[in-house]
């Protein structure tokens, strides 16, 4: 899934834009007069052929905020971020001019109830569940949970079966938690990652089980308050959704490929992610789960 406070761009990440953009740039890149806040485009200017929901723009839905994904708190100052800069591209390449960006609740943006957005891009965790009721891209980033406690704490997976756990609201993580974690005391469910992680600071709870590229974020931003122990393997993975039955999934698919196989998304992970939060992904260590016995 899932979602935390401003943006979060330091020196590192501003040095490896510049990177970035310039890598981006080379090649088989058209002139094109359209901007997409801070993001570097690449590609051919309208390779791909779309019909959007809404003429000239990609509209999105996602769930903010989400620091690193989406940088920025409202849908007009979101300017940067993996996703972000991953619609920009994806507009680019289909001679769009503009990313039109949708918040909601992260149940809502995985509901299937709505069709009015183009593709949803919000740290979401491929599932059959979700399958019944969306369609999906091709997965374009492997989803761990991480274990994120108050520094100083000694928790980890052996006795994490006795924490006040919190988790996000109709996410995989939830499912998780109650599914494989089986924990002895109730598990409190928050609707955005801010409240959570606040509620896990003030001592409310004693852990966050959540996706591990979200909890990055969180040691850096709150100077070492909390810690990230370690992360379980989930097996899953995160993709675009798109309204069930959508007629521009084939041509999207196409794109997300592309952005895929080109290595424009492993750079942008690099900046918006791996140099924004300070950590290497999988360098952090895996946990086992305790199963009680």
């Amino acid at each position: 899934m899932m979602r935390a406070a401003a943006a979060i761009v330091s020196t590192a990440v501003s040095m490896a834009l510049v990177l970035v953009t310039s890598a981006c740039d080379q090649g088989d890149s058209q002139s094109s007069d359209a901007k997409y806040g801070d993001c570097p485009v690449s590609g051919t200017y309208g390779e791909f052929h779309l019909s959007p929901e809404t003429p000239g723009t990609l509209t999105v839905r996602t769930t903010l905020p989400a620091p690193g994904w989406w940088n920025g708190d409202t849908p007009d100052s979101v300017r940067s971020g993996y996703e972000y800069c991953m619609a920009a591209n994806i507009a680019y390449r289909s001679g769009l001019d503009r990313v039109t960006v949708k918040n909601a609740p992260f149940p809502d943006v995985v509901s299937g109830r709505t069709d009015d957005f183009d593709l949803a891009l919000a740290q979401i965790t491929i599932t059959p569940e979700r399958k019944k009721v969306a369609d999906f891209s091709p997965p374009y980033l492997s989803s761990t949970l991480g274990l994120l406690i108050r520094d100083g704490e000694d928790i980890d997976e052996n006795n994490i079966r006795g924490a006040r756990i919190g988790v996000a609201e109709g996410t995989t993580g939830e499912e998780f938690v109650e599914n494989r974690i089986r924990p002895l005391r109730p598990v409190t469910a928050f609707a955005n990652d801010p409240d959570m992680v606040e509620a896990l600071e003030e001592g409310r709870i004693d852990a966050v089980i959540h996706d591990t590229t979200i909890l990055l974020a969180y040691p850096q931003k709150m100077e070492d308050k909390v810690r990230l122990v370690g992360q379980y393997r989930t097996g899953q993975s995160y993709g675009a959704l798109y309204p069930k039955g959508s007629a521009e999934r084939e041509e999207l698919d196409r794109v997300i490929r592309q952005l895929i196989d080109d290595g424009t998304l492993t750079k942008l992970s690099a900046v918006y992610l791996g140099a924004a939060f300070g950590q290497d992904p999988v360098k952090i260590p895996y946990l086992e789960i305790d199963d009680g016995s």
